[in-house]
């Protein structure tokens, strides 16, 4: 049976929690702390749960304090933060400081357990209404930066230029290949540097490796 540390400043919350993890028989509540001083106090006691799940506002010690200090006393204790605002910054604040785990307190009882499995096992959780738009925000940017790359207007020398630059050759050696000027080999370089807003060749590389403009 899993051993939990519950910090909770409201009361009926703290004790609906409880209530619902040892419903299951797989957890047990060692302790119940209303702030984030009694669970360092707590620890300093010797009781060692096998995760912490936490409020981030409460009184004296809220979470992110809380999350501060155990990193500099019990830092292998993960830390699953239920919080009743559903918004980015206290994501973000908390995932910072090392919570391995968020969630909102309109999560149901079987995202709850799973979450707290997922941190038992070394692994991080955020839940579903907070990570989907994240990730739809991901792809999205994505989605525009290929359309950015597919709308590019490359020539078909500048193309071969590219190509035979990822080849190793020198601009001399590209101007006898391709029959022209090294001053136009020069040029076409440049229109590729400034089109992709590369800093140099290495940077201009990497970036038609990474859009797939050569292979």
């Amino acid at each position: 049976m899993k051993q939990i540390i519950l910090a909770e400043d409201h009361k009926v919350i703290r004790n609906g929690v409880k209530m619902l993890l040892e419903s299951t028989n797989q957890y047990q509540v060692l302790f119940e702390a209303s702030n984030g001083q009694e669970v360092i106090d707590a620890l300093d006691r010797g009781l060692i749960p096998d995760i912490i799940i936490s409020d981030i506002g409460m009184p004296e010690m809220d979470g992110i304090a809380m999350i501060e200090e155990l990193n500099q006393s019990h830092p292998k204790i993960p830390v699953l933060i239920m919080s009743m605002m559903e918004n980015y910054t206290n994501l973000y604040q908390t995932i910072n400081v090392g919570a391995k785990g968020f969630l909102t307190k309109a999560v149901d009882a079987e995202e709850l357990f799973f979450a707290i499995n997922r941190l038992l096992m070394g692994e991080r959780y955020i839940c579903s209404s907070l990570v989907i738009p994240i990730v739809d925000q991901v792809i999205e940017r994505e989605l525009s930066s290929n359309a950015q790359v597919n709308n590019m207007d490359f020539s078909s020398r500048e193309i071969e230029i590219l190509q035979l630059i990822s080849q190793g050759l020198t601009n001399i050696e590209m101007a006898d290949k391709l029959f022209i000027s090294k001053r136009t080999v020069e040029g076409h370089r440049q229109s590729l540097i400034d089109k992709t807003g590369s800093k140099n060749t290495a940077v201009l590389m990497r970036y038609a490796y990474v859009n797939g403009i050569i292979e």
